[in-house]
């Protein structure tokens, strides 16, 4: 009896073959980008929800786009899922010598430590120019940021501490708060990002991921412009006729609002 993975992938040759289904016979690995970023979403929106069901549909889903770009993989003669299976075990046994090997590590930290000199190693054996090489360009920016950021420290290139990032951070917002009055749009907008990028710096000097802090913000933000919006309903305001006093004093409100 063939294992559930089999089937998947017997289904997936059936869906792409000649008496398939014409939308997927059509896709692509361009055209399934967004479906994969969605799906990856999807996975997270599970993850923050902590319901087990849907984290154990979301993550077949992801599987199946895994699968699916797999298919077409073999179909231009690149490789197949088999492949890709064998070169993620590949990738884990080499990169957990202390595991599988004779080497000994006690803590999370070695491991990390270890982990990073196996990558560079490999980086060197591949030709890669530059640490920053393994950090996908397409990353969200934020996270971009913090990956960079955290490439170029464990090369040394680092603040010796927290305060000295602060003062980046403030010697930034001057330079931007500059920019958007005595210089162009273009200008303003390279001194902006200089400016987060230096917020992020200082995040990881004190150990915060900025990414999980500006999701946790806009997850704020949106619990209380909800509540302002019911509070409004109540009434009968209309919300573009409010003065920024009368928002002022419903954004103060729904602050004090417990959550629902």
């Amino acid at each position: 009896m063939p294992s559930e993975l089999e089937t998947l992938l017997q289904i997936m040759g059936r869906l792409r073959g000649p008496d398939g289904c014409p939308w997927d016979r059509e896709q692509t690995l361009q055209t399934l980008q967004g479906f994969l970023l969605e799906e990856a979403h999807e996975v997270l929106q599970a993850l923050e929800q902590g319901d087990p069901s849907s984290l154990e549909e979301e993550l077949g889903d992801l599987l199946f786009q895994i699968v699916f770009q797999s298919r077409i993989a073999e179909e231009l003669g690149w490789f197949d899922f088999q492949k890709v299976a064998g070169r993620i075990v590949e990738k884990l046994i080499r990169r957990h010598p202390h595991v599988f090997g004779e080497s000994t590590l006690a803590t999370a930290g070695e491991v990390v430590r270890q982990w990073e000199e196996l990558k560079e190693k490999e980086r060197k054996r591949a030709g890669d120019p530059s640490r920053l090489s393994g950090v996908p360009r397409t990353l969200p920016a934020l996270l971009c940021a913090l990956r960079l950021s955290q490439k170029a420290a464990r090369a040394g290139f680092d603040w010796s501490t927290p305060g000295d990032v602060f003062v980046k951070v403030r010697e930034e917002i001057q330079e931007w708060e500059e920019a958007t009055h005595h210089a162009g749009k273009e200008r303003a907008q390279q001194e902006l990002g200089d400016l987060l990028f230096s917020l992020v710096n200082a995040a990881r000097k004190l150990g915060l991921d900025p990414e999980a802090a500006l999701h946790s913000a806009n997850q704020e933000f949106r619990r209380r412009f909800t509540w302002m919006e019911q509070a409004l309903s109540a009434t009968g305001d209309k919300a573009e006729n409010l003065s920024a006093q009368r928002w002022d004093e419903l954004w103060r409100k729904a602050k004090l609002a417990p959550p629902e």
